[in-house]
């Protein structure tokens, strides 16, 4: 299994030595002390309504936002990521779940052909900040920015300030890189996202979530992968889980990803909620047998399948 110590922390150098303490024990409970982040994504429920919550195909157990923080409390995840309003009003009852508050966010209702993309700062770090001081096991912030949209220049503006003011607080922070907008042709190219990922690490996020890139009948998806987990440096690159397919896919695609493309770990969010308490829960463990654990494909399988059991101590 992974470990890392204290010590093998890199910390930013805009981290003041008062937060460097803070600092290291934030990126250590995020990762599970492994370096690697199992991001559970919560935040859908401002960014796609309830179009991921309720409808065919999606157990009825996820109508009730109640369901991410049973899944987050029973599984394995490094942090769940969802707006402040959310986490405060569930935090008191989930103490032990790792959280990372979502500064920004939109809904899906106005398309990019109406209007190119601005997710506006719903808060500022202080937000993030009180729910700490109240006692929530808040690691870290995260934010979206959409390169390519006419408005990315006040969403870069704002990120580069949070996560200043995030590293000063001894936060973690994790940018959400989506090329997006009509000056975009291919959200999917893996030379945009290796972009994307590269402005991440000069804004000074500790991890970035991409989408993956679009494979072709000469590399997969993860083999386009390289570039962006190349161009990110020392920000961790993980990717975004998209649309719900089976377990085995998936959990096949997340080892590519990590093993051949150079991700550190995996943002997921539909491919674990959608689903019942159970299976969820045991699908967050086989994700994390493979992110924190380094298990291949068919253990985390057996894992999801009840045949074997992962946990992390």
């Amino acid at each position: 299994m992974l470990r890392i110590t204290p010590e093998l922390v890199r910390v930013p150098a805009d981290v003041p030595d008062e937060a460097r303490a803070l600092y290291v024990e934030s990126y250590l409970k995020a990762t599970h002390g492994t370096g690697r982040l199992m991001l559970y994504a919560c935040d859908q429920k401002i960014e796609h309504l309830n179009d991921d919550f309720y409808g065919e195909g999606i157990h009825a157990d996820d109508a009730d936002p109640e369901h991410l923080f049973r899944i987050g409390s029973q599984g394995i995840c490094g942090v769940l990521a969802g707006q402040r309003g959310l986490i405060a009003a569930y935090a008191a009852d989930y103490p032990d779940i790792n959280y990372l508050v979502k500064i920004n966010s939109k809904t899906h209702l106005v398309k990019t052909s109406q209007e190119d993309p601005y997710s506006p700062q719903l808060y500022d770090i202080s937000a993030a900040a009180d729910l700490r001081d109240n006692g929530v096991n808040v690691v870290g912030v995260g934010y979206t920015v959409y390169l390519g949209s006419e408005y990315e220049a006040s969403m870069m503006a704002e990120a580069g300030q949070l996560i200043a003011d995030a590293h000063a607080l001894g936060l973690v922070v994790v940018l959400w890189m989506y090329p997006r907008g009509k000056a975009v042709a291919n959200e999917k190219d893996a030379h945009l996202i290796a972009g994307a990922a590269g402005t991440a690490l000069c804004l000074g996020a500790d991890f970035v979530k991409v989408n993956p890139p679009k494979s072709d009948d000469v590399s997969s998806s993860a083999e386009k992968l390289k570039e962006a987990a190349a161009a990110s440096g020392r920000t961790g690159l993980v990717c975004a889980g998209g649309s719900t397919v089976d377990a085995q896919t998936f959990l096949a695609q997340l080892y590519d990803q990590i093993h051949i493309g150079g991700a550190v770990g995996n943002a997921t969010g539909r491919n674990i909620h959608q689903r019942s308490l159970g299976e969820a829960v045991r699908l967050t463990k086989a994700i994390s047998a493979i992110t924190l654990g380094d298990w291949g494909v068919a253990d985390a399988l057996a894992v999801f399948n009840g045949e074997k059991d992962f946990s992390f101590s």
